[in-house]
């Protein structure tokens, strides 16, 4: 028995192989680091939903099918009601979709993560939801609807490279949380708000927002050392180091650290952060001598989330949005297996007496 399942395994996969003891992240035969550096997020779906549809249309068209579907989720925004956090509100308007296991149910997922999400953002700032103009790519017309302004192709190309840096990454909590849903057969959308949901634990997608809290209360490259020190003895988690498969550095941490630095005015940042990190890996390898903990990909996502304007409490449901993509493949790859999943239990609980 396993009560973490982490020597289980529970499924073969097409998808993505994590191999944590050497640090490295593969996707349908793609480096992660290849990936972030020249797809868009339109490409990662095409990547990921190859095979699992009977049929799929190229990549401009797939594109031109997301695009169409931005429009037409919108309509739902108005359905959602006030007063829910960026994560609940994407939940919501995910479960107001069609919930079947076709490919038109995974590109109205993914049209409605970016749209759903940046409405949600800007209803919390008191501001009007910008409706999607689905002639945009969908990084480009993500950042439009929650600033009002078409993005530079910088800007694009960033949010490209970490929507599909975070696509998809072995059998993770919530991935399996969408993969046991599917196996019911109860729709793509149902797996989608599953994993969703799984995501929202803060053990599992709610690390990034603390990673700049952390950075705020070093406030300067003098203060690191004595901080981190601090820190430590009170037994509290540095943000952004460690994780549960990687043994040595994640290799998404470096793809996301070289998309930031390509966004104009984040030297300062970026130095700042690698100060802040050089000085936190000194000191867990002193103070934990036998375990490996390196930085992860949460470190290099708090940056690059946070130059391109995002607040801190939306980058979970950022997360879900191009983690959508893996979701909706791997559910559609376990529907393909034809076999529900239910694993076995040990009861320990206490036993009648016969009469």
């Amino acid at each position: 028995m396993d009560t973490g399942l982490e020597n289980v395994v529970a499924a073969e996969t097409v998808l993505s192989d994590v191999d944590g003891q050497n640090g490295r992240l593969v996707i349908r035969g793609w480096p992660v680091e290849m990936l972030a550096a020249s797809m868009a997020f339109e490409d990662g779906a095409h990547l990921l939903w190859q095979g699992m549809f009977d049929t799929l249309p190229d990549v401009r068209a797939l594109g031109a099918r997301i695009g169409a579907a931005r429009a037409d989720v919108f309509a739902h925004v108005a359905e959602i009601p006030d007063g829910l956090d960026v994560i609940s509100f994407l939940r919501v308007g995910w479960a107001m979709l069609p919930d079947d296991e076709s490919l038109d149910a995974a590109i109205r997922l993914s049209a409605a993560g970016a749209v759903f999400t940046a409405a949600a953002i800007r209803r919390a700032r008191g501001e009007a939801p910008i409706a999607p103009d689905p002639d945009l790519s969908h990084a480009a017309d993500f950042l439009r609807m929650l600033t009002g302004r078409v993005p530079d192709q910088a800007e694009a190309r960033a949010l490209d490279a970490y929507l599909v840096t975070v696509c998809d990454h072995g059998l993770n909590a919530s991935t399996f949380a969408a993969r046991v849903v599917a196996s019911t057969r109860a729709g793509l959308v149902s797996a989608a708000v599953a994993g969703l949901s799984a995501l929202k634990g803060p053990l599992h997608g709610g690390a990034p927002g603390p990673v700049l809290d952390m950075i705020d209360d070093i406030g300067a490259p003098e203060n690191a050392e004595a901080w981190i020190d601090g820190a430590l003895g009170r037994g509290e988690r540095l943000m952004g180091f460690g994780h549960r498969v990687y043994r040595v550095r994640d290799p998404r941490a470096d793809a996301l650290k070289a998309a930031v630095a390509r966004l104009p005015g984040t030297s300062g940042r970026i130095r700042f952060a690698e100060h802040i990190e050089r000085a936190v890996l000194g000191r867990l390898a002193k103070k934990y001598p036998q375990r490996k903990l390196e930085t992860n990909v949460e470190f290099y996502t708090a940056l690059l989330l946070e130059a391109l304007g995002l607040a801190r409490d939306a980058f979970t449901p950022v997360f879900a949005c191009g983690r959508v993509l893996g979701w909706t493949a791997h559910a559609r790859e376990q529907i393909g297996e034809g076999r529900l999943v239910r694993p076995r239990s040990v009861y320990r609980g206490p036993v009648p007496v016969p009469a």
